[in-house]
Order: C-alpha cells, then sequence, then structure tokens
C-alpha cells in the first residue's frame, strides 16, 4: 500500500482540517438536543462553533450529550457570554444572519470558506439589534407557506453542505481521493476509495 504521506492531496487535505470551514454561531440556544445535532454537524464539516449565552442548558446535560453521542469530544467549540463579546472574538467579518423574515434565499448568498453563520435561539429568532431583514447578510431557506420554519439543526446541516458544495477550498476533507487517502491513512487496512470520474 502506498505510504500516507506520499499519497497526493493528503498534506492539503489535512492542512484544511486545521482551519475551521465556517463558524456556526448560536445566539442564546435554549434546547440542547438541537445543539447536540448542530455540534456533530460542524465536527462532520470541520465548522467550529460559537455559543452566545445565555444558554437554556449547561454543557454537562445529558440531551445534550446523547444528541452529540461520542462526536464532542471532538467539536471545535467556544463559548462567550454576550453579542458584544463574539464580535470581539470571531474572526471574520463575513457573518450570515439567518431568519424566516430576511428577503435573500440562501442560494443567492455569495458564500466563501471560513465565513460565519448566527442563527437566533429556538423560540425568538434574533433580536431586532442583530437582525435587519432587508440586509444583504441577512438570508433565509425558502419554504412553501404550509411549513413556518425547518428545524435548527436541519437548518444549520443544510447551510453547512451548501456552503462545502459550492466552496471547495472550505472542504476539510479536499476531493473524494483526498477524503479516500484520510481514511486510509486513519486505517491501514481499509481499501482505497476508486474515483469514477
Amino acid at each position: 500500500m502506498q505510504a500516507a504521506k506520499d499519497r497526493p492531496g493528503l498534506d492539503a487535505a489535512k492542512a484544511r482540517r486545521g482551519r475551521p470551514s465556517a463558524h456556526v454561531v448560536l445566539y442564546r440556544p435554549e434546547i440542547p438536543q438541537n445543539t447536540g445535532n448542530i455540534g456533530r454537524s460542524c465536527v462532520a464539516t470541520g465548522a467550529k462553533l460559537w455559543l452566545v449565552g445565555p444558554k437554556g442548558f449547561e454543557i454537562t446535560n445529558t440531551r445534550l450529550k446523547r444528541a452529540g453521542m461520542d462526536y464532542w469530544q471532538h467539536l471545535a467549540c467556544e463559548e462567550v457570554d454576550s453579542w458584544s463579546q463574539l464580535q470581539q472574538q470571531l474572526p471574520t467579518p463575513r457573518q450570515w444572519v439567518f431568519s424566516r423574515f430576511a428577503k435573500r434565499p440562501l442560494w443567492d448568498a455569495p458564500l466563501q470558506a471560513g465565513d460565519a453563520f448566527v442563527f437566533g435561539c429556538e423560540s425568538a429568532g434574533l433580536p431586532p439589534d442583530i437582525l435587519d431583514p432587508d440586509s444583504p447578510y441577512a438570508v433565509n431557506l425558502p419554504t412553501l407557506p404550509e411549513v413556518r420554519s425547518l428545524n435548527l439543526a436541519t437548518t444549520v446541516g443544510i447551510v453547512l453542505y451548501q456552503l462545502l458544495a459550492r466552496c471547495p477550498e472550505a472542504r476539510p476533507f479536499g476531493t473524494a481521493s483526498d477524503l479516500a487517502n484520510l481514511a486510509a491513512a486513519d486505517d491501514p487496512a481499509s481499501t482505497p476509495f476508486q474515483d469514477p470520474s
């Protein structure tokens, strides 16, 4: 089997894993299961999770841990006490705020690797001092009128994979071949994936 260090693209894919593909911001999250599932999606996509307090639960909550399962230990997560503290620490000024009241659909937003995606609490969304529905950085996920909004964890998953689909440079695992090489490097007995293209 080819040595891991000799596999093309492996070093680039590992380097991508060292920086977040995106920043997911949960403003005053209330439901631990949602946060646990969002944490799992962040681990899967190489995103960093930011929790803006106060939260409606403790990180030790068993429902959060159950939803995040054994992935939580791999999560890049930072907690801040307020919106102003987040603004001081978040490393990107490109912050997409999500609301069903926003005028711009997600697919019209020019996403970039490392962007921040801001989501409000489950019961009230984002406050007016954070959300301006007419801002070009305010986006929504359109739905048919029978559905008021999607589950928060579902929305975050859609957004993260939309970013990875549109921005290859955001992918922590690079191409399909890079992903296979990473898996094979972790498991020498694994059979390398053959890219059909």
